[in-house]
């Protein structure tokens, strides 16, 4: 769906609120509706009437989100998948045999398993690089390398890899750079302008914001076989995302830039106060001075860094004794959304986890700061 020209000068943020100036020509709704067809009709010609013909593909609801995400995102196109699983098997599933993937030692524990399937299974050969140290990623790269597959921040130590040079280092290796965006969604981060081919998000995080949605977000920085592929994969596995679920993320996305504002703010508040906390053993999180990559956060994260942050608690049994003793955090798995959620992650990671068992992993929502500090407090009070 093309750009409205006047929009062209806009603000991301005011084009997200409005989902691109967003009004129906047939009779003035200013949000988007919701087209719920699993088929559509032929022309006395027996052409397509509009791009849809299955749902299988998509249909006008889907167009409508994709439209407001590879706006978002400064992509030449975007898909949107049933999951951010979905997505990522997709985007794995363009690889053959023998080919060489890059990627960091910790991250989202979903796509660590996926490749450890496919390493196991489809002769795909991986490399796993340590983040925290320089020069780590060139030394990963081979002859074969196809893939060089990242996440800036990393889930959950939010450590930071510089997007730029990944792409340098990928690029000159022949690999296409791939960057989880999950925790950086495009009001912060737009990783294709700093040299990445593809962009992932999935879009059950902070992109939705509500909890109330499953999806997935590859954004494309150009059009062609790639493209093509991806698309075909998709429509083969069956795994576009449904109408009503894009139109619940076209809602999300009107308030992401207030609502990652918000959450940014309070979590770099939460990362200062608990700082030097006599009762913690540490705090990672890339907006403070201390943390060892905090300039490239600051040069790539220009919105905010976010709502994701982590206390290194004294021992597992401490962990576990905060994460089941908060009274507003709530203690449940994922991100992102407008609710306050607390985690021991090594109790819901898989067998290849090398999360450290004091991590907390917590994702700030909208509530007011000074409740959440107060809860982290009282539950501290108490632990081992």
């Amino acid at each position: 769906m093309p750009k409205p020209p006047r929009q062209m000068q806009l603000s991301p943020a005011t084009r997200a609120a409005q989902a691109l100036h967003y009004v129906n020509p047939a009779h003035g709704a200013v949000v988007p509706g919701i087209e719920p067809a699993s088929t559509f009709a032929r022309d006395s010609d027996y052409a397509p009437m509009g791009r849809a013909v299955y749902s299988r593909d998509g249909g006008p609801t889907v167009d409508q989100a994709e439209a407001v995400l590879a706006d978002l995102d400064a992509a030449a196109q975007s898909l949107l998948f049933t999951s951010g699983m979905s997505a990522i098997v997709a985007l794995f599933e363009t690889l053959r045999t023998g080919d060489h993937v890059v990627c960091p030692e910790v991250g989202y524990h979903g796509t660590i398993t996926w490749l450890h399937r496919l390493v196991e299974l489809r002769g795909i050969r991986a490399t796993f690089f340590d983040a925290t140290k320089d020069g780590a990623l060139e030394a990963a790269m081979e002859p074969g390398t196809k893939l060089v597959w990242i996440e800036t921040p990393t889930n959950p130590n939010w450590d930071v890899i510089d997007i730029a040079e990944a792409a340098r280092i990928a690029h000159a290796g022949g690999a296409r750079l791939a960057v989880d965006c999950t925790v950086t969604p495009p009001c912060t981060t737009r990783a294709l302008e700093l040299g990445a081919d593809v962009a992932f998000h999935s879009a059950t995080k902070y992109l939705n914001g509500h909890s109330d949605l499953t999806g997935g977000v590859l954004a494309l920085r150009e059009e062609g076989v790639f493209a093509d592929e991806l698309r075909l994969v998709r429509t083969l596995h069956g795994t576009v995302m449904p109408a009503f679920e894009a139109w619940l993320l076209i809602r999300g996305l009107r308030t992401l830039y207030l609502r990652f504002e918000r959450a940014s703010e309070s979590a770099l508040a939460i990362a200062r106060h608990f700082e030097g906390h006599p009762k913690l053993a540490g705090v990672l999180y890339p907006g403070l001075p201390s943390h060892p990559r905090h300039e490239i956060a600051a040069r790539q994260m220009q919105g905010g860094f976010g709502g994701m942050l982590s206390l290194m608690a004294q021992s597992r049994k401490a962990a576990h004794h905060i994460a089941t003793h908060c009274n507003v955090f709530i203690p449940a798995t994922s991100l992102g959304g407008v609710e306050s959620l607390i985690e021991h992650r090594i109790a819901v990671e898989g067998p290849h986890s090398v999360v450290a068992p004091e991590l907390l992993r917590l994702s700030i929502g909208i509530e007011a700061v000074a409740d959440l500090i107060a809860d982290l407090e009282q539950a501290l009070e108490g632990a081992p």
